[in-house]
């Protein structure tokens, strides 16, 4: 009998196990991303098996990504949804299982703190087979192609308006009911750790810079910045891609700082529809020079002023050129600008190095749990987005 504990490092647990024992996979998971899951296509599983959940409230959230259903079904494997699941198991053939509490994302095979055990045992593997062959026959229809990508549809649709909490119409759980129960909400504070970018988008001008007791409630209805954040007319943000994480900063005066008080997901920029309409323009007449967007979704802004918000000049203080992705770059090659605090001059943003992003997560979630969060009830009284009538999704495709 070989039986381990394990709490760290699921990561090469995963792809070990696979090396060794490729013939056939079996994974329980309730949220996949597609960082974490390429790791293991990447290996040539044969006769894979999912099963996941289907509730596309998971996907607009960014906790799990229906472009990881897309690579399964591509890779020829099939999957099934099970609502309000709970349970994580891999197995690798009847040579192991792994029972554990991380879920198939990065932040979980890499940073966290997850316990389980991996096991080589027989009879523990047979007993997880069993388990497996139960909840797959309740899962009972395999996921199709144009399943997901209606999904993809119904969840772009529900971001680009924002993607609030109380307007989720069309987002329904697809998947069989094994009678297990509901899980605690999740959040985008999990999505961002597996998020692919992560940029500091600047409100305000030099010439322009508010008071550090101004409320956030304030800037958050003057900027819009509860859906989009917008960017020169002259200059499309190509650079921003899907589920980046977009922290929101203001120009403060007295003292002279940006002040980052809210985070959202952000989307790629789409011609047309990331462009302000004249109706934007009318509400916001600024937006005339500054009309391009990339929307968000899924934003949380620190309750009461400015000051409540986390510095940026504490950030460069703090981590220097590994503040910032392009001068953390210029200092691992040794050339180039590695200057913080002149990396984003004249900038509409500047992307985050990955130990920013963990740095401003820490201390901005400090500040969320300190101050407190803008009431949704407060966000949900300011303009929202409305797009044309889309593809009807609510058979699930």
């Amino acid at each position: 009998m070989t039986i381990r504990l394990v709490d760290a490092g699921w990561g090469a647990e995963l792809t070990n196990a696979l090396r060794a024992d490729a013939s056939e996979l079996r994974i329980i998971c309730p949220f996949i991303k597609v960082g974490a899951l390429d790791r293991l296509m990447s290996l040539g599983p044969a006769n894979t098996q999912v099963i996941t959940r289907f509730n596309l409230a998971d996907f607009a959230e960014g906790v799990s990504d229906v472009a990881a259903l897309r690579i399964l079904l591509d890779a020829g494997a099939r999957v099934r949804g099970i609502r309000n699941l709970h349970a994580k198991l891999y197995l690798f053939g009847a040579s192991r299982a792994i029972i554990t509490s991380a879920n198939l994302t990065q932040s979980a095979l890499d940073n966290n703190h997850e316990f389980g055990l991996v096991a080589e045992d027989a009879t523990i593997i047979a007993t997880c087979h069993a388990y497996f062959n139960d909840l797959w026959r309740h899962g009972k229809i395999d996921l199709v192609p144009n399943q997901v990508d209606a999904w993809a549809e119904t969840v772009t649709r529900h971001r680009a308006m924002g993607g609030r909490s109380n307007n989720r119409a069309g987002l329904g759980d697809f998947g069989a009911d094994a009678g297990v129960a509901p899980p605690p909400p999740v959040g985008v504070a999990t999505a961002a750790t597996d998020a692919p970018q992560a940029f500091v988008k600047f409100l305000g001008a030099a010439n322009n810079r508010v008071p550090i007791s101004c409320p956030t409630m304030e800037e958050i209805e003057r900027a819009g910045c509860h859906w989009a954040v917008a960017y020169p007319a002259t200059k499309r943000p190509r650079s921003v891609n899907d589920d980046a994480v977009i922290f929101i900063a203001r120009l403060i005066k007295h003292p002279k700082d940006i002040r980052i008080f809210g985070r959202a997901l952000g989307m790629a920029y789409k011609p047309g529809r990331d462009d302000a309409s004249a109706a934007d323009i009318d509400l916001r007449p600024w937006k005339l020079t500054w009309s391009r967007y990339v929307r968000v979704h899924q934003a949380r802004f620190v309750a009461g002023t400015m000051a409540n918000g986390v510095s940026l000049d504490e950030l460069m203080a703090t981590l220097g050129a590994n503040a910032f992705a392009a001068t953390q770059r210029n200092a691992e090659r040794g050339e180039g600008n590695t200057n913080p605090r002149k990396a984003f001059m004249q900038q509409a943003a500047v992307e985050l190095s990955k130990e920013g992003l963990v740095w401003l997560s820490e201390k901005l979630q400090a500040a969320f749990e300190a101050h407190g969060m803008v009431p949704q009830v407060e966000l949900d009284q300011l303009d929202w987005p409305q797009l044309p009538p889309g593809p009807e999704t609510d058979d699930g495709g």
